[in-house]
Parts: structure tokens; C-alpha cells; sequence
């Protein structure tokens, strides 16, 4: 019960601290969930974030759900969602009614312009680091490369790009695999 009410601090914490939407969390979820606690490693917590833009709903959601999952199971994933979520729905409780009151004061708008940029801030810094983690040989800069043209001047929808990504991986592991068991089975027979 201890680690499930952890679950839901931890997912607690980064719900209430993340503006900006899934990518600006990356930051914290690494800090929280791979420095701190060793809930999962960075290439793990990547693998998450590639399948929760996959699965429908919230990116921040989906996270929190596999992590919480793969720590405790059902009850794991719901109490890292029930985390996730309980900053967002007591935050738009407070202020459904104030909002509209205060939108258009100059120090709201100053206030969120200047989020909007820690957000930018925080959202390169995850890219930088899913990018460090992500590509360790040509074939993965290659892939990279390609869905980030897709993305960019093709204007091809995110779910296409992870899923072929995905797909070619596969493709690449199979024939790197092939290539490997047949370079050592050659050796072998050459020794005999």
C-alpha cells in the first residue's frame, strides 16, 4: 500500500508542476521516475511516452498509466492516473469561475506568456535528451531524420510516424539479427 500511495505522490507532483502538456513533463518524469526513484529506466520511460502517443487519450495519462502499471499492476496504473489527474480537476474546480474574470488582466497574460516560454525551455531540453537516449546508431539518426521531414514539410500525422518507425525497428532488428546468427554460424564452421 506504501508504494501505491508513492505512486500517486510522485504522479501527484508532476500533474500539479507540469504545464504545457506531455512533452514539457518529460523533464520531471525523468527526474521523478528514473533519478529519484528508479521507477523505470530513461529507455523505458522513452518507450512509454512513444506508446502513450499512440494509445488514445492524454500523453501525461497514459504515462503515469504504464509506469504505475508496471510497479503494481492494475492498482498501480490507477493510483498513477488518479495522481495525474487530481491537480488538473481541483485547479480547474478553483478557477472555472474566477477565469473569465481575470483573462483579460495584463498580469495574467504577462504571467502565462512568460509559462508559455519555461515551456518551450522545457520541451527542448526533452527533445535533446529523448534524442541523446534514442539515437545511438545511423540506422536510428536515419529514422529520425525521416519522420522529422514527414512531420515537418509533409505535415504526416504523428500515429503513421511511430507506428511505420515502429515497424521498420522491428524490420531492422529481424535483419540485423539474420545478419548476425549467419556471420556466427560461418565462424563456427570455419573453426571446425
Amino acid at each position: 500500500m506504501k508504494e501505491l500511495f508513492e505512486l500517486y505522490l510522485s504522479f501527484f507532483k508532476i500533474g500539479l508542476f507540469t504545464f504545457g502538456g506531455g512533452y514539457a513533463m518529460i523533464p520531471m518524469l525523468e527526474r521523478e521516475i528514473v533519478t529519484k526513484r528508479k521507477w523505470a529506466t530513461l529507455e523505458e520511460l522513452m518507450n512509454y511516452f512513444a506508446i502513450s502517443q499512440c494509445t488514445p487519450g492524454v500523453i501525461a495519462v497514459n504515462t503515469a498509466t504504464f509506469t504505475g502499471y508496471k510497479r503494481k499492476g492494475v492498482l498501480g496504473g490507477l493510483f498513477a492516473t488518479l495522481g495525474v489527474i487530481t491537480p488538473s480537476i481541483i485547479i480547474i474546480c478553483l478557477l472555472a469561475g474566477i477565469l473569465n474574470a481575470f483573462s483579460d488582466n495584463i498580469y495574467v497574460k504577462r504571467a502565462f506568456a512568460g509559462i508559455s516560454v519555461a515551456v518551450c525551455a522545457l520541451m527542448v531540453s526533452a527533445i535533446i535528451k529523448l534524442f541523446k537516449a534514442g539515437v545511438k546508431d545511423a540506422f536510428a539518426l536515419t529514422v529520425a531524420l525521416i519522420a522529422l521531414i514527414l512531420a515537418l514539410f509533409f505535415k504526416v500525422s504523428n500515429i503513421i510516424i511511430v507506428i511505420a518507425a515502429g515497424i521498420l525497428g522491428c524490420i531492422y532488428k529481424v535483419i540485423t539479427e539474420k545478419r548476425k546468427n549467419s556471420c556466427g554460424s560461418s565462424g563456427k564452421e570455419g573453426e571446425k
